[in-house]
């Protein structure tokens, strides 16, 4: 769907769309050690970034290190630029993790590769067109 108004936070998203705020999936990207993975989380909720590690099963050297991509590393992985970020159709296969209060939603809604883009898909849709897991300890209401 293409929005007159800008869909570049999940505030603006929502707004637009007239949705609850976590409806909207917040696409994140962090490098853990030196691997990017996405996040999807609930527009409502933060990402709790120390958990991530623990959630993908990754190794105690990798945990040592998570940082947010920068907006580079975001377009490298992706191929988008942030505001825009989808999780589909990534430049690379990335290893991803959702939260699983997204399944509160019969319909939730992703930005599709624009500022002013996004799609409408189910949190169950999105879990087999990313191949992430989805786990109940990677956010926390905002």
């Amino acid at each position: 769907m293409e929005l007159t108004e800008t869909a570049r936070s999940a505030e603006d998203a929502a707004k637009a769309l007239g949705v609850e705020l976590g409806a909207i999936v917040k696409t994140l990207i962090f490098v853990i050690g030196e691997q990017p993975v996405m996040v999807l989380v609930a527009g409502d909720n933060r990402c709790k970034v120390d958990d991530l590690p623990r959630a993908l099963a990754l190794d105690e050297q990798a945990a040592a290190s998570v940082d947010q991509a920068d907006a580079d590393e975001v377009r490298t992985a992706t191929g988008f630029a942030i505001g825009g970020v989808a999780p589909v159709a990534t430049t690379v296969k990335l290893r991803a993790i959702m939260d699983v209060s997204l399944k509160r939603f019969d319909t939730v809604y992703a930005a599709a590769g624009h500022p002013h883009c996004v799609f409408a898909t189910t949190a169950a849709e999105l879990k087999r067109l990313t191949g992430c897991i989805v786990s109940y300890n990677i956010a926390e209401p905002a």
